[in-house]
C-alpha cells in the first residue's frame, strides 16, 4: 500500500467551508481513483488540516496528489497555501 499525506494551512474561518467541500466534492473524486483504499481529512480548527490518502499502489497515490492539487486550485480560497506533501509506501499499520 501507498499513502499520500498533505498538510494545509488556511484561515481558520475557512474550516467549515473546506470541510464541506472536501466531503461533498473531493471525496467522490478520490474514491474513483483505481486502487483507492481510504481517505481521511483532519481539521485542527485552528487553521491547519491534513489529508491522508491510502491506495493499493503508487500510481493511485500519485494520482491522488494530482487530483487534490487540481481540486484545491479549482475550488479553494486563493489564500490557502500549497500543501506540504509526503508520499510513500506504508511500512506499518494497525
Amino acid at each position: 500500500m501507498y499513502a499520500a499525506f498533505r498538510h494545509y494551512k488556511f484561515d481558520p474561518k475557512l474550516g467549515p467551508e473546506i470541510d464541506r467541500k472536501t466531503r461533498e466534492l473531493f471525496v467522490p473524486l478520490i474514491k474513483k481513483i483505481p486502487g483507492f483504499v481510504a481517505y481521511y481529512w483532519v481539521d485542527t480548527g485552528v487553521g491547519e488540516g491534513a489529508s491522508i490518502s491510502v491506495f493499493k499502489n503508487k500510481q493511485g497515490a500519485d494520482e491522488s496528489v494530482r487530483v487534490a492539487a487540481q481540486h484545491v486550485h479549482q475550488h479553494a480560497d486563493p489564500s490557502i497555501k500549497p500543501p506540504v506533501v509526503v508520499e510513500g509506501p506504508v511500512k506499518a499499520c494497525g
